[in-house]
């Protein structure tokens, strides 16, 4: 998997919404209990539980977005009796599972997703909000999020596990920037012994990022296919790709950029 870093192609406005989002989601996620104490992700039983009823609050879970089956005993965030396990009982809230997709898409699963999440969001949401206007990518971004959500429980309408994080939403602005701004140049790491830093086009980086997306959907090249919503990733990818494409026609081109592939670039930079 190839890093980000930046991309060579400035933006005319501050992205407002972008920045706001990135705040909403780190002040969230440090709200989180038994994550964001540790960077390790070591917890307490008694911090898990507590995650535990957080998460069945406030994650959308696709058995209740499609079936509207919403749990009779969900974790009260205390520990059990001799301390086996976290204690149930009944549910002291009343649950939306409409309303749990948009809290879901503030909550992450540990340090490493949140960044990955934001770096991305950082890297390509301001030239789409750019692009889009401010209210109108505050509005695709929550669509997006939407559609990968309902996309990924529709696919997996059985599941009871919670499903969290901005990734959805996030792949739906990435979908948009390849429709918007396919030559543009985004500097990027490769781990190949060492990081080696390339200046390659939206098109290879973003396309290599789905088709990576679709090959760990089917369970292909990675341990984690069950814990990770790669679905998810592809229907907000697709769903951003269809939205963006109306506006392709009036978008005007990235700088065409200069300089050697490696080393610094005589024209100035978007930094990060």
């Amino acid at each position: 998997m190839v890093i980000p870093v930046h991309d060579v192609n400035p933006v005319r406005r501050t992205p407002v919404v972008t920045y706001a989002l990135i705040a909403a989601n780190v002040l969230v996620f440090l709200y989180m209990p038994g994550l964001a104490g540790s960077v390790a992700g070591d917890s307490s039983l008694s911090q898990l539980c507590h995650l535990q009823a957080f998460l069945d609050h406030y994650a959308a879970v696709p058995q209740e977005l499609i079936h509207h089956q919403l749990p009779q005993l969900v974790p009260t965030g205390d520990v059990g009796p001799g301390g086996a396990g976290c204690a149930v009982g009944p549910p002291g809230y009343d649950k939306s599972p409409v309303q749990s997709v948009f809290t879901a898409m503030f909550l992450h699963g540990g340090w490493l997703h949140l960044l990955g999440n934001m770096l991305f969001l950082l890297i390509f949401g301001n030239n789409v909000e750019d692009r889009m206007g401010h209210v109108r990518f505050a509005l695709f971004y929550l669509v997006c999020g939407y559609a990968a959500s309902y996309g990924f429980a529709l696919l997996n309408d059985d599941s009871g596990d919670p499903l969290i994080g901005a990734s959805g939403a996030i792949a739906g602005v990435l979908g948009a920037y390849l429709v918007l701004y396919p030559k543009a140049r985004v500097w990027v790491l490769v781990p190949f012994l060492v990081f080696l830093p390339l200046r390659l086009p939206a098109w290879l980086v973003l396309g290599f990022w789905f088709v990576l997306q679709a090959v760990y959907s089917s369970g292909e090249g990675v341990s984690d296919a069950g814990t990770v919503a790669y679905a998810a990733h592809i229907v907000g990818f697709l769903a951003g790709m269809l939205l963006a494409w109306p506006l392709k026609a009036g978008t005007p081109p990235p700088p065409e950029p200069r300089g050697l592939l490696f080393g610094r670039k005589a024209r100035p930079r978007q930094t990060w």
